[in-house]
């Protein structure tokens, strides 16, 4: 247990939880149902466990077949409401992530924020006339009722490992992974036996309807700044600044270890909103290295960075995507249940 000594609150909050899910089953508390498909994309831990690389591949390739939408909160957003994410969008207007996907995909699908996610799917399915729509961590906003649900998991630290909040991390209790179509454990290691496998798959203990896929973060074989880009077998001639605020680092910075070993990591918060004074602590550390040097971050934390005069020239970001094992099964899961919806 992460946070033994808070374990009695964590029964109060089960009870609440349960209370609400149960409410939910029970068809007492109101759920809207759509005609166009909804696949929604969350999980059961507070923190990173790989939603938005999924929501990223999943909305690339129904993109391909059908005329798609992305749906999220817009967390972090210094804005309300309803808005759809264009070439004059911000990440304050916006959110970190709806930037980062326009950013690289631009108008390849649609990509809307509201914190109502209700009236939010029901404007923007009309408005833009979807044929599917993929929710970005909605696995507990039951007021939507998704017609396929993507549970990720982060393989370090299984939900099945975990504990409620606010002993561990779970927001509900394991019995809400009973709701996914699909169990993801995502940031899988690079040499995954199948032995691991199973003894994942025989923790999960999937029902007949589920399925379990394996998945590990794959990085570009550049990183990207203004109007350029550099190998990454040539970081290791660079004192590097990494900054990221993203609730787990980890993966990348043993990434960024195969590379180079002169790394200075300055960490915030997840979805961190960098003020002036972060700026100025930014700069001052910068300053502090060698004569070859440069800034690197994340794709979501560089729309933010780069709004800064004097970041804008040397900041690098490093893109990453989702590889997923069995790629071609679940695909045809995805694209089944779209045709039949």
């Amino acid at each position: 247990m992460k946070r033994w000594y808070l374990y009695p609150f964590s029964l109060g909050y089960h009870l609440v939880t349960g209370i609400r899910n149960t409410m939910y089953d029970l068809g007492v508390f109101k759920t809207t149902k759509f005609k166009t498909p909804i696949i929604n994309v969350g999980n059961l831990s507070v923190g990173g466990s790989g939603k938005s690389p999924m929501v990223m591949y999943l909305a690339q390739y129904l993109s391909k077949h059908y005329r798609t939408g992305v749906l999220s909160r817009g967390y972090g957003r210094l804005s309300k409401g309803y808005e759809v994410t264009n070439y004059d969008s911000n990440y304050k207007v916006v959110g970190d992530e709806a930037m980062q996907l326009f950013e690289r995909f631009k108008n390849r699908f649609v990509i809307a924020v509201s914190e109502e996610r209700v009236p939010g799917a029901k404007k923007v399915i009309a408005d833009m006339d979807l044929d599917v729509l993929v929710l970005d961590d909605a696995l507990q906003h039951r007021a939507i009722k998704a017609g396929f649900n993507i549970l990720m998991t982060d393989f370090n630290d299984p939900y099945f490992k975990d504990h409620l909040l606010p002993a561990g991390d779970l927001r509900e209790s394991r019995n809400g992974s009973k709701r996914a179509d699909i169990i993801m454990v995502s940031k899988c290691p690079d040499e995954l036996t199948e032995e691991t496998k199973r003894y994942y798959i025989s923790r999960i203990k999937p029902s007949y309807n589920q399925k379990v896929f394996f998945s590990s973060i794959g990085y570009d074989e550049n990183v990207y700044g203004k109007d350029k880009m550099l190998p990454d077998n040539n970081l290791n001639y660079y004192d590097i600044l990494l900054i990221t605020g993203i609730a787990n680092p980890k993966p990348l910075l043993e990434h960024l270890a195969k590379f180079s070993k002169r790394v200075k990591h300055l960490k915030f918060r997840d979805h961190h909103n960098f003020t002036d004074d972060d700026i100025k602590k930014i700069t001052a550390e910068y300053k502090k290295l060698g004569e070859y040097k440069l800034i690197l971050t994340t794709e979501k934390d560089y729309v933010r960075l780069k709004t800064f005069d004097y970041l804008r020239e040397i900041v690098y970001y490093w893109p990453i995507n989702v590889i997923i094992d069995k790629k071609e099964e679940f695909n045809q899961i995805i694209l089944d249940y779209v045709r039949k919806n």
